[in-house]
């Protein structure tokens, strides 16, 4: 799905793209971990796999030092998923580490794909990164 600057922001914030979540696609730091988290869900949405894997904590089961087949894997997942909408549940911030409980609500086909996650996110060199996730439910 391509999203174009003045769409409105797939993370839900009633905002344009370009004034919301894209200006951590092009380089901003996410404040905080809320922002990241809404930031990735976009970066699914507007098939940005460049900013998902830099925003991937090492230590996450998902992440690969092998870039073009990580880059593959996440193009075959945009190319067969739909991006609906998020719903924010819990957000509880820290210095360091943050969790996020989310609903993103996807589709794959006529399959509704939704899903409920905690997330853990941390901060390494003042950057927050994804660490891992949890599913609920």
């Amino acid at each position: 799905m391509k999203i174009s600057g003045n769409s409105f922001c797939p993370c839900g914030s009633l905002k344009k793209f370009k004034k919301c979540c894209k200006v951590f696609h092009e380089g901003d730091y996410a404040k905080n971990a809320l922002e990241l988290m809404k930031s990735r869900y976009s970066a699914y949405a507007a098939n940005n796999a460049s900013y998902l894997m830099e925003t991937t904590h090492r230590e996450n089961p998902d992440y690969s030092s092998d870039i073009k087949t990580w880059e593959q894997a996440l193009h075959d997942y945009f190319d067969h998923t739909t991006f609906q909408g998020l719903e924010i549940y819990d957000f509880i911030d820290g210095e360091t580490e943050a969790y996020v409980t989310f609903k993103a609500i996807i589709s794959q086909g006529a399959i509704d794909a939704s899903f409920v996650e905690k997330s853990k996110f941390v901060k390494v060199n003042d950057k927050w990164l994804y660490h891992s996730g949890k599913f609920i439910g």
